[in-house]
Formats: C-alpha cells, structure tokens, sequence
C-alpha cells in the first residue's frame, strides 16, 4: 500500500471522529449532512438524515443498535458514517454485525459526503481503537467501482483491520434512453411484441388510469403525501399475493407499517417520494411505490390484485412508469435485488454491488463463519446474497406481477 502523501497525512492529523450513539445527538448534524448528501456518490433518499433518523427512530432496540460517525477536519465536519450493529441468526448462533443501516431496503450505500475514500480512513481508525461491541464487520451494497474503488478496504487495512471485498449483489436497471421508441427498440423482437399486447389487453379490461404523485420538496411550497394515494397502495399490497407475508416486506405488514408511514412522510417532504398507481375502472388494481431524486427512481415495493384482474397489470403499470419516466427526463429505474422473470425482461443492465467484511480473530463466531464461507467457495462461486439469506432477514427487492 502506498503511503499517504504530506498533505493527506497533515489533513488527517487534524481529523477527528465524535461518535454519535443518540438520536437527539444525531439531530445537531442534520444540516451538516444535508449539506453533504449533494455531494454523496449515488445518493438518494436512503442516504438522508430522515432515512436514517426514522429506521432509528422505529427499530432501535430491536436487535439493532443504530450509531453515527461524524469526521470532522479542523472543525468543520466532512463526512458522516451512520453505521448499525444487527444481531442477525446464524446456524452457529447469533451473530452481531456492524453494518450500513440499509437492511435491503435499496442496493446502494457507504458514508455521506463526497470524501468518501478519507471520510473512511478517518472511520477506520476511530473503529479500531474503539471497545468492540460486535462479532462481525461486514458493509454491505458497496458500489465498488467506480464510486468506492476498494477505498473501504484499504481504510481498514490501513486501522490494522485486514479485510477483502467480494460481491454482494446484483439490482436490475433500466437505464432510461430518450424516448419510448428508443427503449422498445432495444428490446427483441419478442418483448416488443409483448408489450404491446400487454397495453392492448389492459385497455380491453376496462377504463384504465395511470395516476402518478411526484410532489417537489415542502421547501419549494409542496411536499404532499397524498396520503389517499398510500392508502390505496397499502389496499392494494393487503390483496396482493404478498398480503399473508410472515416476513416483513410488504407496505402493510405490522413490523414496517409504521416506519414506512413515516419514511413516506419525510420522502414527501424532501420531495423524494413516487407513488404510481393503477385503477382498473375506479378500483386500484396495482401500484409501484418508489423514492426518487436527480432522475434516478429507487423501487421500493409492487403489488397488483389479481382478484380485480389476472391479466398482468403489474406489468401493465411499469410500462406505464417507463414511458412516464422517460417523458419526465429521469435517467433510470431501479427495480431492486432479486431475479424475478419480469426483471430480466425490463431491464437494460445488471449492476452488482460489493462488501467488505472484517473476521476478528478474537471472535470465535466470526471466524466459523468466515471458515464456512471459505469452504463454500471451493465448491463454487464466493457466498454472495445467497449466504447472507442465512445470516440475517434480509428485505427482497420489489416485486410485481
């Protein structure tokens, strides 16, 4: 590893981490850290203040253990680290893990701010020389090229950490061209064929509404919930396929239905939120609810109610959404993790996202973990997603029908 250059090692004599572990704390740094989100690498709403403020807000306690590292240089703060120690099941036991706070709700992140490479550095140290309250340091949905760069890792190996990045995930992407044509054009012969027919069917079902609420920011005069607009999504999430969910991951499920209000809140207030919806004669019959900002729409949750029609009107909203979103000028849609048939139809790019992981040798745990992994990668490719199923109750991305 090359040494730090004199003016890098003069910046980082005069760092210093403070470590936030309350919330109310925390709220003295809101402008410093929306100040920083404009300059953060693939920033969107998971990355804000409110984000972070509302899951510590809902979830602290709950075998999570929410923290904040705020990097100042000469005084002035430079870059934040909102980090989370999860207890998540493992088949050796339950393991404490100092993650990112994302908890699979979207594909991207790491610290706010554009230093990202020295906001780490400084991060690192402060981990190191700090008390260990976890088993395992493992920070997920890293953008490892171009944005990270493997920084993370050199970070920590610099605070005597060693650690390696490996892959994570993949989210599929429509990169979004600049007009209709052009992105049925760079579909097969087949999809184009089906997607128009899936228009045509939708239309023969009856009235068909595509309703849209994109609010601008409280501070431009709006931010609107339009909270008839949720309610509906939440009517249709409760009929859809995934209403009997045990697990967490639908808009009304009694474990995220209060925190998903409220990040619904704070997303329209920072004019962040984008409720789509489908009506089939008056009725919802399908909706999309994604967050958005600078062009790029984040899909957080789908749903449809088959019992209003069976004909794919899942899939009818997202064409829909497509050549809305490309009226508007957005640039793309990510349709989250996961590798659902329709995906792979819609998409125009797989991105993977990375992590970087820390084994303590101290901690027992840790190191089964890390031996297990290890094995499983001489029987075939590095433990990804797949393995993390196991160690933790990972979100799935969106899905529709």
């Amino acid at each position: 590893m090359r040494a730090a250059s004199p003016e890098f090692a003069d910046w980082l004599r005069m760092a210093d981490v403070v470590a936030i572990d309350d919330p109310d704390q925390l709220s003295h740094y809101r402008l410093a850290w929306n100040a920083l989100w404009h300059g953060t690498p693939r920033a969107s709403f998971f990355h804000t203040y409110d984000w972070f403020a509302t899951q510590w807000k809902h979830f602290a306690g709950k075998g999570r253990d929410y923290r904040a590292l705020v990097v100042r240089a000469a005084g002035d703060v430079v870059g934040i680290v909102p980090l989370c120690v999860r207890t998540e099941p493992h088949r050796l036991g339950s393991i404490r893990v100092l993650t990112y706070p994302l908890d699979n709700w979207g594909a991207w992140y790491g610290p706010i701010g554009p230093n990202q490479a020295a906001t780490m550095w400084v991060a690192a140290h402060w981990i190191a020389a700090a008390q260990r309250d976890w088993d395992l340091l493992e920070l997920r949905w890293i953008d490892a090229a171009p944005t990270d760069r493997a920084a993370s890792v050199a970070a920590l190996r610099a605070a005597g950490l060693p650690a390696r990045l490996s892959p994570y995930d993949a989210t599929s992407v429509i990169e979004l061209p600049d007009t209709w044509d052009d992105y049925l054009a760079s579909r097969d012969t087949k999809r184009r064929h089906e997607f128009r027919r899936q228009l045509r069917l939708a239309k023969r079902e009856g009235n068909v509404e595509f309703v849209r609420h994109r609010p601008q920011s409280a501070a431009c005069g709006d931010g609107d919930p339009r909270w008839d607009l949720f309610e509906q999504c939440r009517q249709v999430a409760a009929a859809s396929w995934q209403g009997d969910s045990t697990s967490g991951n639908t808009l009304t499920h009694p474990a995220v239905r209060d925190f998903l209000a409220d990040a619904h809140e704070a997303a329209a207030r920072l004019g962040m939120v984008d409720v789509c919806l489908l009506r089939l004669n008056g009725r919802p019959a399908a909706f999309a609810y994604n967050y958005h900002a600078g062009g790029y729409v984040s899909g957080l949750r789908t749903g449809f109610d088959q019992s209003i029609s069976n004909r794919g009107l899942g899939r009818t909203l997202l064409l829909h959404v497509v050549r809305d979103s490309i009226r508007r000028g957005d640039r793309s849609i990510d349709l989250g993790v996961g590798e659902r048939t329709y995906k792979r139809h819609f998409r125009t790019s797989l991105q993977h996202s990375s992590r970087v992981v820390h084994y303590p040798p101290l901690a027992l745990r840790s190191q089964g973990i890390r031996l297990a992994r290890w094995l499983k990668s001489q029987w075939g490719a590095e433990p990804a997603k797949g393995d993390e199923k196991k160690t933790g109750d990972a979100s799935p991305a969106v899905s529709t029908s």
